[in-house]
């Protein structure tokens, strides 16, 4: 899929977000030191894939997203907030 100067801008910006919450991630650094205290340097390397395709018409406002426990559990390591209904 070819995308628009605009397109490409928002998913380097998502990329950029993404990496900016793992290094502000206080679970993150928490494991490298206990990796460290173990005696262990660590490289973390981290591919991120973003898959696009286009809309055939505009989306509904509401969504309904099932999460999983595992979802939820990225969700928040990554520190993004989530209304779960409950």
């Amino acid at each position: 899929m070819e995308l628009n100067d605009d397109a490409k801008e928002i998913v380097e910006e998502l990329g950029r977000a993404i990496n900016a919450a793992v290094e502000r991630s206080t679970e993150v650094a928490d494991a490298i030191a206990r990796l460290r205290t173990a005696g262990f340097e660590m490289e973390l390397s981290l591919k991120l894939v973003i898959g696009l395709r286009e809309l055939d018409e505009l989306p509904d406002a509401s969504v309904t997203l099932d999460l999983t426990d595992e979802d939820r559990r990225t969700l928040r390591s990554m520190k993004i907030r989530f209304d779960d209904g409950d």
